[in-house]
């Protein structure tokens, strides 16, 4: 049986903060279902936003180079992702927008250059979920990050399990989330879950 590539993405700026405690979970779950992990962690990096000079519409590569090679090289490996980040103005932190932008490349390869996501033949296949914390209530909370996911996911060639995506609101003040029980059991069986696909 092919091992699972789990990668999980952690797009807050805060170490060990709500996002982190939850990705964690998610990995752990994944790890007991035998996955292979690897996280990656947004503030531990150091990369641009797209400068938008379109030099990936003719190479497919992008032309910056910075840690985003880090991330491109596990977003190709990976057979699953896992992509864990608060909202910040109803929307993702700068961190993970400008990692979003720099996938740009892939869009330029799938749908400008109608060439195939760079992946080894015969892989599994590649789901996405994303865990996502709110310091408000609002029912619209989630609503810019849900459309700005579905395309992201659509072009790194992810197939996006939007319901299973777990959104928490109410939970602000670092480490909160401990208190939640029920949203760090969610968590783990989120990555036990994403596992057992096919």
């Amino acid at each position: 049986m092919t091992e699972i590539k789990v990668l999980g993405i952690l797009g807050s700026p805060r170490h060990e903060g709500n996002s982190e405690i939850m990705l964690d979970h998610a990995l752990k779950g994944a790890r007991d279902s035998k996955a292979s992990i690897n996280k990656v962690s947004l503030y531990d990096l150091d990369f641009y936003g797209c400068t938008e000079c379109n030099d990936c519409f003719e190479s497919g590569e992008c032309s910056l180079t910075d840690d985003m090679d880090e991330v491109y090289e596990a977003i190709e490996l990976a057979d699953r992702i896992i992509l864990a980040a608060p909202i910040f103005f109803m929307s993702l932190p700068a961190q993970t927008k400008a990692m979003i932008d720099r996938c740009q490349r892939y869009w330029a390869i799938k749908y400008a250059l109608k060439q195939s996501f760079p992946r080894p033949l015969n892989a599994p296949g590649r789901y996405a979920a994303y865990i996502g914390i709110g310091g408000t209530s609002g029912s619209r909370l989630f609503d810019g990050t849900m459309l700005t996911l579905k395309y992201f996911f659509d072009a790194i060639d992810m197939q996006p399990l939007e319901d299973h995506y777990l959104l928490v609101r109410g939970v602000d003040g670092r480490g909160d989330i401990n208190e939640n029980r029920d949203s760090l059991q969610d968590a783990y069986e989120l990555g036990k879950f994403i596992v057992d696909l096919e």
